[in-house]
């Protein structure tokens, strides 16, 4: 199918920059990221002989199919870049309340600008939703997020941010990994290497892929023999998003979530992931959306509370599990799904939020989870991050207090337990 010679050229906007496949210049992508890659900043760059690193590599390089004359071009003029290491080694211990992030990613500008485009490429975008069975919204509202629907793709050198990292050595496996991978886009002759650009990180074009995710699912949807998703042209990126969600579970027409209404009463520790069931389940409990109706059922879902009991509720579906893939922080799951449904002419969220409440830095979670695991609850791991793992120990802790189980790492939460 070629769609090239028929698609609008893509809208110059100005907006807010968000990146979570990778990130990009000021981001505001939710932190979660696991602890091996939690920052140290104890660590100091490490430069090193990066020309003895690089001929080194080539061998390893040419033993995994890569040429000669691509490992020459990709590495002409490549030199190691501190400013890298730099944005590696500072990234924000603080992570965005809820609806700080949401302010943004649903934005008045990101909406009026995801409307423009999806007015600018409907015939594009409908093919896609047609193609692969994902709603064009929800592919929208992924580019709006990850570059500002084109705007903000990064203009770093790939290779050598991939090269500058992989050799630090902090997180060396993953980068040299990303490294063969894109070596391997340049020898199929997707793109010449000044022009495969991106994030610090190594992210790439419109949606920002990361090289194994693009040699896995990228797709040549305009049929010019490529696989770009770095040129203006945004046809092949959006439909590497759309093939990217269908390999992942995404069923058409089923919601990510909907936002609920829950009754007086109701037992928040039921509001977790692993407690799923049927939307008339949940009504004949009282859950109802917030007009006050039944939701339909789309299939099992579950309960999810993102600022705890103070703030919007939401009944979660399959495919918010699928969007997840992209990006694993409940925050840019639901920017995603919300900002697509204002693009289809939805409401904004209705229920209020815990607004005033800082958030906790990255050595106060930790703190936290010290805290807990001193008080006999059931903490694995010390590594600043508020997973299920936390959630069910802070649930636990709430329930020995007498206090609303809603698992939420809160101020509150904090103050309490340095009280007692």
């Amino acid at each position: 199918m070629r769609l090239k010679n028929v698609i609008p050229t893509v809208l110059a906007v100005v907006a807010t920059t968000s990146a979570c496949a990778g990130p990009i210049e000021r981001s505001l992508r939710p932190e979660l990221r696991p602890a091996a890659m939690q920052v140290n900043p104890q660590v100091a760059p490490a430069r090193g002989d990066f020309a003895r690193w690089v001929r080194d590599f080539r061998a390893r390089a040419r033993a995994q199919g890569i040429r000669d004359d691509v490992l020459e071009r990709a590495f002409a003029g490549v030199r190691y870049d501190d400013e890298v290491i730099e944005k590696d080694r500072n990234q924000s211990e603080f992570t965005k309340q809820i609806w700080d992030y949401l302010d943004s990613a649903a934005s008045p500008t990101r909406i009026v600008n995801g409307k423009t485009v999806l007015r600018e490429h409907a015939r594009t975008l409908r093919a896609i939703e047609r193609h692969y069975g994902v709603d064009k919204e929800i592919i929208a509202a992924v580019w709006g997020l990850e570059s500002a629907y084109g705007a903000r793709r990064g203009q770093r050198d790939v290779i050598a941010s991939l090269a500058t990292l992989a050799h630090d050595g902090r997180r060396g496996a993953f980068f040299e990994k990303q490294l063969i991978a894109a070596l391997k886009i340049l020898q199929s002759g997707d793109v010449p290497p000044r022009d495969m650009r991106g994030s610090w990180a190594g992210a790439m074009g419109h949606t920002q892929f990361i090289p194994t995710s693009y040699l896995a699912y990228a797709v040549d949807f305009d049929g010019d023999g490529r696989r770009d998703i770095w040129s203006d042209d945004p046809v092949d990126a959006l439909a590497s998003t759309a093939a990217y969600l269908k390999r992942f579970g995404w069923t058409m027409g089923q919601p990510w979530g909907v936002e609920v209404r829950l009754p007086r009463g109701f037992d928040h520790s039921l509001a977790r992931r692993d407690v799923r069931r049927m939307p008339s389940e949940w009504a004949s409990m009282g859950v109802r959306d917030v007009n006050g109706s039944q939701v339909p059922d789309h299939g099992r879902a579950a309960i999810l509370l993102p600022a705890g009991s103070q703030g919007a509720a939401f009944m979660i579906f399959d495919n918010f599990a699928v969007i997840e893939r992209y990006n694993k922080a409940d925050a840019y799951v639901i920017g995603v799904g919300h900002l697509a449904d204002r693009l289809a002419g939805g409401p904004a969220i209705q229920a209020s939020w815990p607004r005033g409440y800082k958030p906790l830095t990255f050595s106060e979670r930790k703190d936290m989870q010290r805290r807990l695991r001193r008080k006999g609850f059931a903490v694995e791991k010390i590594d600043g991050i508020i997973g299920p793992n936390t959630v069910n120990a802070i649930r636990a802790y709430q329930v020995s207090q007498g206090i609303t189980p809603d698992g939420y790492a809160s101020e509150e939460l904090m103050s309490r337990l340095k009280r007692r």
